[in-house]
């Protein structure tokens, strides 16, 4: 088994179409094909099923998965740890965050990181807070920026608080809370919501709030980006909660202070397990110190 044929059965995977895979690989297609077939006959099972239309993964396949990726993130990280120790950055930076993150100005960060370790393959993942968390436990995802409510904190990774801020309240040009300067959450209660979905961080910490206050409301529109968010709330379709340092890169829509807004918090994130040389590094662009604070 050699590393190579996990790369092509993960690129296969990945695409589920083997052309794309080869391409990715920068391989011709019988090659990739080839090797995998060979990687199947030494395994003694298919990892491919094959049709005209469709290329998925066996009940074989699945289980192989997840280990041939492991190997070859363990493989990656051994030669980017040999080369930090002649002093050279390599390997992968894999980044995830949440789309309203505003403590850190995430694509000048990466453009510095880029600009100063040019051998490293940088990667970007927007994401809920909740499964970029479990990204970096697993070792998907090497730093990760969060929003939680001030109740929560991110669980088994090493952690860095950035900011706090306070939602305010979204409503269309038109709607009659646009003429006020602030609102309550029991005024609010009366209103058609937008927001995250059920279960989400970015959810939680407005739901907490108004349970706390006693207060039920309606979520009638449930979307993942704070950017939809307003387009929605522009239409005068219902009203939204966004943090506070985020909203004014919306328009279209009037921002009203909340008397008693829930908060929340900002988070970097890492592994404590699988730290890279080129998370430290991307840490230490941040200025944050890479041994942080661990959660079980």
């Amino acid at each position: 088994m050699e590393l190579q044929q996990l790369r092509y059965v993960l690129a296969v995977a990945e695409t589920n179409n083997f052309t794309r895979a080869a391409q990715r690989c920068l391989v011709v297609q019988s090659a990739l094909s080839h090797q995998i077939a060979r990687l199947e006959r030494e395994l003694g099972a298919k990892l491919f099923e094959r049709t005209s239309r469709r290329v998925r993964l066996t009940p074989a396949g699945e289980a192989f998965l997840p280990a041939a990726r492991q190997c070859l993130d363990a493989a990656e990280r051994a030669a980017a740890e040999a080369a930090a120790a002649v002093g050279e950055v390599r390997g992968r930076l894999a980044v995830g965050l949440i789309a309203t993150v505003t403590a850190v100005d995430i694509p000048r960060a990466l453009r510095e990181f880029r600009r100063r370790y040019p051998h490293v393959r940088v990667t970007l993942r927007v994401g809920a807070s909740d499964d970029l968390t479990d990204q970096v436990r697993e070792g998907t995802l090497d730093v990760a920026f969060l929003g939680l409510p001030t109740t929560a904190r991110p669980h088994g990774v090493a952690d860095h608080e950035l900011a706090r801020d306070r939602l305010v309240a979204v409503v269309a040009p038109e709607h009659p809370l646009a003429r006020e300067h602030s609102v309550d959450l029991c005024r609010l209660a009366t209103e058609i919501f937008v927001d995250l979905p059920a279960g989400t961080a970015g959810r939680l910490q407005s739901d907490q709030a108004f349970a706390a206050a006693g207060l039920d409301r309606e979520v009638a529109f449930e979307v993942t980006t704070a950017d939809y968010t307003a387009r929605l709330v522009e239409q005068n379709l219902g009203v939204a909660m966004l943090p506070s340092a985020y909203v004014p890169q919306l328009t279209g829509v009037v921002t009203l202070e909340v008397s008693d807004a829930p908060a929340r918090v900002e988070h970097v994130i890492w592994s404590r397990v699988t730290h890279t040389p080129a998370a430290s590094a991307f840490l230490a662009v941040l200025d944050i110190p890479s041994s942080g604070a661990a959660h079980p």
